[in-house]
């Protein structure tokens, strides 16, 4: 979403960053281009104004002529400035209501209202352990109710039976009532929409919130609609009074102007963000955290939280019993490309890494992304048992065959043959005996380059900590210099990605040398 905004932000800074004394007209220049790049995002003029106005008065100051590094002052400046548009703390949906708490769903048609219902609902479902009932409201468009009923299937929470002829606000009343009489903790109301704002529709929407009396009222809207969705946002607040936004298609290829616009006109809070068609494709929404991803400084907090829900405990610690047998087959490489699959493909880690965002280009000019995974995958699933548990049977014939049955050829074979000797290596040294391994001796160098020395050489359970600890974590990584722009993981240099510009990546042509704690290959 924000990647067009990244870039222009990422090269005008590094552009102050890189110097040792800034001027007034530095400042300025610099500034031109932050609100040239903005506008160009889609961001409302008078929010753009507002802005640079803001940064302008901090960044002329005296603290900046008297900073060791002015540019990096200038640079903290933009960031807070930044959170400051987009809210200070992320707000979550408000739930501190007697049951049944009633949430309402308004915006046009098309901006994905029913599916955010959904996800909604699923999330309350699964995540707070909360029943929730959802009713839709929209007798206008066609199979709006049938649609929602299926969702209702699909996520297993209930949903009110349809009764032809019913108005929405009959409808309404109904459903506040059966989730009374249904003991639900929640009730969300699927509104209409229209394909554009008009009377009939704020008159209609009036009327169900006069009924059904919501705890939440939440607009959704499109994030690709850029300035519209600053004027229907504010329509919607003068006229039903909203509480919160949520912003669908955050995953698209829009220029992100919506979300740092709507929040600074309307000063209602983006409470969830929609990343992509799926059920669980539904974030809460950070400010700092996408401030973080803006700038590039990455977002560990948010790595750590999708690692803890992706990665499968039990074969985690069985993957790790292996290695300290100094085990590792092409079953368990298949395991580790699943894994960085679903936690969003090396495009999705690599942006939430710090000081990693802008490589994407850079991996994708070397081959290296998520069809590389595809590729590999496929070529795993086109071996026998056997083979994936002894890839040394693995003679001329037998390639040729996998190749055959996965569309790729003895080279793309050999690549990955060779990536999966030098992770065995790899993981037969993590696994050796002597300091307790060099997977803890790793995992201490890095412990011990964030300030987190006092953990007894390991890393603690990033899984069992609370969002605050997680929150501390991503600080003392900040100031140990892995949260800067540029600043890069230990021991990769100045935020280079082993295999472009230094050490290889496995199977293209080098080992992992560059990490903290592991011996060069002799």
């Amino acid at each position: 979403m924000f990647e067009s905004l990244q870039d222009r932000l990422g090269s005008i800074l590094n552009g102050l960053t890189g110097r040792g004394a800034l001027s007034e007209a530095d400042v300025s220049a610099a500034l031109r281009e932050v609100r040239r790049a903005l506008l160009e995002a889609d961001v409302a003029l008078d929010v753009v104004r507002t802005f640079t106005e803001k940064v302008r008065e901090k960044a002329v100051g005296a603290e900046i002529l008297k900073s060791i590094k002015p540019g990096q002052m200038v640079v903290k400046i933009v960031h807070d400035e930044l959170v400051a548009m987009l809210g200070s703390e992320g707000v979550p949906i408000d739930l501190n209501a007697p049951a049944p708490v009633v949430i309402m769903m308004v915006g046009l048609q098309g901006s994905g209202k029913t599916t955010t219902t959904g996800k909604i609902a699923k999330r309350l479902t699964s995540r707070d352990k909360k029943k929730v009932l959802m009713a839709s409201l929209d007798t206008r468009r066609p199979a709006a109710q049938e649609q929602l009923r299926q969702l209702g299937v699909q996520t297993g929470v209930d949903t009110l039976p349809i009764i032809a002829g019913q108005s929405p606000t009959d409808i309404a009343a109904r459903a506040v009532q059966a989730a009374k009489l249904g003991g639900h903790d929640i009730v969300i109301l699927d509104t209409a929409g229209r394909t554009h704002i008009d009377e009939p529709l704020m008159i209609e929407m009036a009327e169900i919130k006069r009924k059904s009396n919501p705890h939440e009222i939440l607009l959704v809207a499109d994030a690709l609609t850029g300035q519209d969705a600053v004027n229907l946002a504010r329509n919607f607040d003068d006229r039903v009074g909203i509480t919160g936004l949520v912003l669908t298609r955050m995953d698209g290829d829009g220029r992100g102007g919506a979300a740092l616009s709507m929040r600074a006109v309307t000063g209602k809070p983006i409470k969830l963000i929609g990343v992509g068609e799926k059920m669980d494709e539904l974030e809460e929404f950070h400010p700092r955290r996408v401030a973080d991803r803006i700038l590039g400084m990455g977002d560990i907090v948010s790595l750590v939280e999708k690692a803890a829900e992706n990665i499968d405990a039990e074969k985690a610690a069985a993957m790790a019993a292996k290695m300290a047998k100094g085990k590792f087959d092409l079953d368990d490489l298949a395991d580790q490309l699943r894994q960085m699959q679903k936690m969003g493909g090396m495009g999705g880690i690599m942006g939430l890494m710090p000081g990693m965002a802008g490589m994407k280009d850079k991996m994708a000019a070397a081959g290296l992304d998520d069809r590389l995974f595809k590729r590999q995958l496929a070529i795993i699933s086109s071996m026998t048992r056997a083979e994936r548990a002894n890839p040394d049977i693995l003679k001329h014939s037998r390639k040729k065959r996998i190749a055959s049955g996965s569309g790729t050829d003895a080279a793309d074979i050999n690549k990955l043959l060779k990536m999966h000797r030098q992770m065995a290596d790899m993981m037969k040294m993590m696994g050796g005996k002597g300091k307790g391994g060099m997977m803890k001796q790793m995992m201490g160098g890095l412990a011990n380059k964030m300030g987190l020395g006092g953990l007894g050489g390991g890393m603690p359970d990033l899984s069992k900590l609370d969002p605050k600890q997680l929150e501390a974590l991503q600080k003392q990584a900040e100031a140990a210099g892995l949260g800067k722009p540029g600043g890069g993981l230990p021991g990769l240099g100045s935020g280079g990605l082993p295999g472009l510009g230094g050490a290889k990546l496995p199977g293209l042509g080098g080992g992992f040398p560059g990490l903290p704690g592991l011996p060069k290959k002799k």
